[in-house]
């Protein structure tokens, strides 16, 4: 197919987020390697997805699925080699997809030999790459911080006599982006993984690169009650979002600047009033700030109705919007609102202006899977016990046929497999209704009406459960009309030509208006002039 290296390919482009460790095992020892990622790049390209986004690849002691990172130029051994990664991209390049990496610049793994250095002492090379502080006068950690997966967010380091700051797990040091060769480092490494041919960047915790030089304390979150995990009984004014961050994406964009047609992505936090934030103004930033809107909206039609407007209308003039609904860290959607209604999502995800971002298996409607608790692994579940954070449940394997490995290993895989065995690749291919069948036609509608991509978004007032809009382009107008109501529904639409139903039920044929959406049903049709 080959591989169109023009500029502004991202706003074409779908992007299927998958985590190596959970998409396809090659050697039978239940995890996932890039290996087994070649193996299925023939379903990438028969889903028609435009990108990939992997999640971290790189040397890593894994206690936190990965970014905890031991070396940002290489492959850990689990996954494979540079070589088999380059194999990989290689292969997805001729298909036509691009590759988009997991980059981490807040925080190493302890293990990086840059932290190793940097502990050892106070005047070393390497003494300030990290946020190191005295404690205070009783001896205790320098100010209130707290970690992501609970209690302070410093921990003593003997050799050193000092403090260190962790925003996540006590194993990932925060680096401290005030430093100049630190910035000079991390641009080195980006520029390692361009020259190999990556065509972007994910920017792991965006908003967190840079925090408070003076140390002040955050405040008592107003908000907190018993139901709020502790990490979050302060309010991180302190922490997160601080306006030197601006300054160091920046930076990350002026190097991914150096290479033509590459993209930026990246986690941002806060309300959504505050993503064009991270767009720049003056000076570019993010290409693509990720927006989890969706995810956070309630599920009803006047609901999601004021949340695609908040967002647009947050939005610099120019900024290219995007729409994620899934992924590592997320919990599945699908077991939110019901398989009913995540194939309305699917239409909306499809046809609503912006970038589309899904996560493996959001495709196939896959839900949360409960674990056994001996099976745990993620740090948030065995840290912050009782508050649902755990993320487990949506890094469970792919499920590609109906065996008990699923197809995914021939070995016992790393976390159980204890979804419903229907839910597979190779059944929903069989299926000509499933949802994954609706995935790959939708896209392939965006792909043939280049007005659900560039065209104008004209919302339509949303009435009786039923969430509509326009799109249009010249003297092409596409109505999408989405039904959130688990019973008909009148929409009225002046009529047209019906393209596709989300049940896949109905042939492309002519409607007359007003149209009568059947339950948890979504239509798209093109407008008679």
């Amino acid at each position: 197919m080959g591989l169109d290296r023009g500029d502004g390919w991202w706003r074409r482009a779908v992007i299927y987020e998958l985590a190596v460790v959970s998409f396809q095992d090659s050697d039978g020892d239940g995890k996932g390697d890039l290996a087994g990622l070649l193996q299925r790049t023939d379903y990438l390209t028969w889903l028609g997805v435009d990108a990939v986004w992997l999640t971290p690849i790189y040397p890593s002691p894994m206690g936190d699925f990965g970014y905890d990172i031991a070396d940002f130029r290489a492959v850990d051994p689990t996954f494979g080699t540079l070589a088999d990664f380059d194999r990989v991209l290689h292969a997805l390049h001729d298909a036509g997809i691009r590759l988009i990496l997991d980059f981490v610049p807040n925080h190493t793994s302890s293990e990086h030999p840059w932290f190793v250095e940097s502990s050892l002492s106070r005047t070393g090379d390497k003494a300030d790459w990290y946020l190191w502080a005295d404690g205070a006068a009783n001896g205790g950690p320098p100010n209130n911080w707290l970690s992501r997966f609970g209690g302070t967010a410093w921990e003593w380091s003997e050799a050193r006599g000092q403090f260190y700051c962790h925003t996540f797990l006590t194993q990932q040091p925060d680096l401290n982006w005030r430093n100049p060769r630190l910035q000079e480092a991390l641009a080195d490494v980006m520029r390692f993984w361009l020259d190999r041919g990556v065509d972007g960047f994910r920017v792991d915790a965006s908003a967190v690169l840079i925090k408070d030089d003076l140390l002040r304390d955050n405040p008592p979150n107003p908000d907190a009650g018993k139901e709020t995990p502790p990490p979050q009984r302060f309010t991180p004014v302190f922490t997160d979002d601080r306006p030197e961050t601006m300054g160091c994406i920046e930076m990350l964009r002026e190097v991914l600047d150096e290479y033509d047609g590459r993209v930026l992505c990246g986690e941002v936090q806060g309300k959504t009033d505050r993503i064009g934030h991270f767009y720049g103004s003056d000076k570019p930033r993010l290409h693509l700030p990720l927006n989890f809107a969706l995810l956070d909206s309630q599920w009803d039609a006047l609901s999601l109705q004021a949340t695609i407007d908040a967002y647009f209308n947050a939005l610099p003039k120019g900024a290219w919007p995007d729409w994620v609904i899934g992924g590592h860290d997320k919990q599945r959607v699908a077991s939110r609102i019901g398989p009913a209604q995540a194939r309305v999502l699917a239409m909306l995800l499809l046809t609503v202006r912006g970038t589309p971002f899904l996560y493996m298996g959001d495709e196939l409607g896959k839900q949360r899977s409960p674990l056994p608790r001996e099976s745990v692994q993620d740090p948030f579940e065995k840290l912050v016990p009782g508050f649902g954070l755990g993320r487990d449940p949506e890094r469970t394997p792919m499920r590609w046929d109906g065996s008990e490995g699923g197809g995914f290993t021939a070995g016992k895989p790393w976390l159980p497999m204890q979804d419903h065995r229907s839910c597979n690749v190779e059944q929903q291919q069989r299926d000509e209704r499933s949802l994954l069948q609706l995935y790959r036609q939708l896209i392939e509608l965006r792909r043939k009406h280049p007005c659900l991509v560039d065209g104008d978004y004209q919302p339509r007032r949303a009435r009786n459960d039923v969430l509509c809009y326009r799109r249009c382009q010249g003297q092409t107008r596409m109505s999408v009309g989405l039904n959130i109501a688990n019973e008909p529904r009148q929409w009225p639409c002046g009529g047209g030509i019906r393209l596709i139903s989300t049940h896949l039920d109905r042939a492309v044929e002519q409607v007359e208006g007003p149209i009568l959406l059947r339950a948890n049903e979504g239509i798209v049709v093109i407008e008679a002039l």
